[in-house]
């Protein structure tokens, strides 16, 4: 049974199966939609409405087994995160964006996902 008074401080997250370090700096937006209000010179007509992606960003730590390739190559993964409160965000037909680079002062990969379904649980 999770702890109800835990809030933070651990987090596993793994790639279409597959477990990866967490170094830190984890953090997520569900899909959903983005409005914009509609004005006109007599007044507020409303809004409009646009889907917007989701998307997952961790910084990873750059083990021997990782390979920076992979992940800049990383399309259509299930991306998927157990939060410490209990959570779990689920990140469907995912693909990673820019391009990744490894900072050799802590062996830290910083990488972000976007696509259509993120959701927490």
């Amino acid at each position: 049974m999770a702890d109800p008074n835990r809030l933070a401080g651990t987090c596993y997250l793994s790639i279409d199966g597959v477990s990866y370090m967490l170094a830190g700096d984890f953090s997520y937006k569900i899909s959903g939609v983005s409005r914009e209000t509609l004005k006109g010179q007599d007044g507020i007509h409303g809004y409009s409405e646009t889907p917007q992606p989701g998307y997952i960003a961790a910084t990873l730590r750059d083990a021997s087994n990782l390979s920076i390739g992979d992940i800049n190559a990383m399309n259509n993964a299930t991306v998927v995160a157990e939060l410490a409160n209990g959570k779990t965000i689920i990140g469907r037909n995912m693909w990673t964006t820019d391009q990744q680079e490894s900072k050799s002062s802590d062996a830290t990969i910083e990488v972000k996902w976007e696509g259509p379904s993120v959701t927490e649980n």
